[in-house]
């Protein structure tokens, strides 16, 4: 059952080609699991209002943790309460809060949560968009929706923790080919890939409320080694020796998410993850121009790699070693492995595509275009993952917070010039993957719409 958004929606125009309804287009295409495929539960008791209400809640602020556009969060809880007999329901979502009202009820009701606080791994956000998915098409009730939350959040990553430490130094040797570093770069950016784990891990325990100083330390300590490096003559490309081992604060994800919910006219949410991502930046950017200035290298002498490691497969073979880091990392089911894999070889070849055709700007609107329907039809395979797990290694690497890093790097080490450039060239890119994540889209509801790659049987 469908149920049209109340909110006005609109046309964006995205290279010449309309796609209209785009707040339904995200929304509705981010589903995981297709209702004709979707496992039944067993049968539940009809719920009440209260119990409705409060399985919305719970659901819509394990959405936000899971960093899904608010569009998406909105048209999930409606879906749910519709499907649980609460057509009325008025839903605010933000990135730190949820507020969930039914002005038209009987009762009225109004209730808030906050939200935000917690970050997931990827095995969580495939379990929680799954409840979300069958939820929305009444497959689950309250009840068992609830129980299957909390049953993610109460479980164990299915890797040890030393595993996921040795994921973080792999997904950074990965990033560091990717860039382009050399032999040596990718060596610095494993030694320091497990300085900077193992730091989180010593102060995780009470790193909540100081996160940003942790950012700004990681970043510090991370700057003063490679500058250092770089002095005593070794073949030190900074950008790849520098950000592969700060792959764990870029916020790449969280500054194109931001530009995704700006596009859907949700502007309050998108406002406050692009502030949230600009200040990460320039935590990350002061940490190394004071590394920068205590070894006495301007910091505006942050540039792209240099001779790649390995040649031009070496990129490749990057792009490989970061998604195996990345899913061990942030501990993505085994099974959803490869799909994943596949969705980031996707992306990085449209980009090179996008890069050599139309140039560096517009090559992450066509690495986004290219992976979106691809990620979209992963989602209707029985062991794919949903889209939201796939999209979320892809735009950590599609690098826009790579870029802005190089960019604000550059203003506060007094290099205007070249930093303005480089903050607008990452903005710049993060708006083209937004527009080519929405572009993807309506390509990815022709797609489904038509099953193009579904042969019919016949006979």
């Amino acid at each position: 059952m469908t149920v049209p958004l109340r909110v006005p929606t609109s046309t964006l125009l995205v290279g010449g080609s309309a796609i209209a309804d785009a707040d339904e287009d995200v929304a509705d295409l981010l589903a995981a699991t297709p209702p004709d495929e979707a496992p039944v539960g067993p049968a539940e008791e009809p719920a009440t209002a209260d119990e409705t209400v409060r399985f919305c809640l719970q659901l819509g602020e394990a959405m936000i943790d899971a960093t899904a556009p608010v569009v998406q969060v909105q048209d999930a809880l409606e879906h749910v309460a519709h499907a649980n007999g609460l057509p009325d329901v008025e839903v605010v979502a933000l990135p730190t809060a949820l507020v969930l009202s039914t002005p038209r009820a009987a009762q009225t009701r109004t209730v808030a949560v906050s939200a935000g606080y917690r970050s997931l791994r990827l095995d969580q956000v495939h379990a929680v968009l799954e409840v979300a998915d069958l939820a929305r098409e009444g497959e689950v009730g309250p009840a068992e929706g609830s129980r299957r939350i909390a049953a993610a959040f109460a479980s164990d990553s299915p890797y040890t923790a030393w595993q996921q430490a040795l994921g973080y130094v792999t997904s950074a040797v990965g990033l560091a080919l990717v860039l382009g570093g050399s032999l040596t770069d990718v060596a610095l950016a494993a030694v320091l890939g497990a300085a900077v784990v193992g730091f989180e891990k010593l102060t995780s325990a009470r790193a909540g409320p100081y996160r940003s100083i942790v950012v700004l330390l990681s970043a510090f300590g991370v700057s003063t080694v490679v500058f250092t490096a770089s002095r005593t003559g070794l073949d030190v490309s900074l950008l790849p020796a520098l950000v592969a081992p700060l792959i764990t604060f870029l916020p790449g994800a969280l500054l194109t998410t931001s530009v995704i919910d700006l596009a859907t006219r949700q502007m309050i949410a998108g406002a406050a993850r692009l502030a949230a991502g600009v200040m990460t930046l320039v935590l990350l950017a002061l940490g190394i121009v004071g590394g920068a200035n205590l070894v006495g290298i301007p910091a505006s002498a942050v540039a792209p790699g240099g001779e790649q490691a390995l040649g031009w497969p070496g990129a490749w073979l990057g792009v490989v070693v970061y998604g195996v880091g990345v899913t061990i990392r942030h501990s993505a089911r085994r099974r959803a492995v490869p799909w994943i894999l596949l969705v980031l070889v996707v992306a990085y070849a449209g980009q090179l595509v996008g890069g050599a055709l139309l140039g560096s700007q517009v090559s992450g609107f066509v690495g986004a275009l290219a992976m979106t329907p691809v990620a979209l039809v992963v989602a209707r395979h029985p062991d794919g993952p949903p889209a939201m797990v796939s999209f979320l290694p892809a735009f950590w690497l599609l690098v826009p917070g790579a870029l802005g890093l190089v960019g604000v790097t550059s203003v506060l080490g007094e290099s205007a010039g070249q930093g303005i450039t480089a903050v607008v060239t990452a903005a710049t890119t993060m708006v083209a993957i937004s527009l080519g994540v929405l572009t993807g889209l309506g390509a990815g509801s022709w797609a489904l719409a038509n099953r193009w790659w579904v042969r019919e049987r016949t006979g």
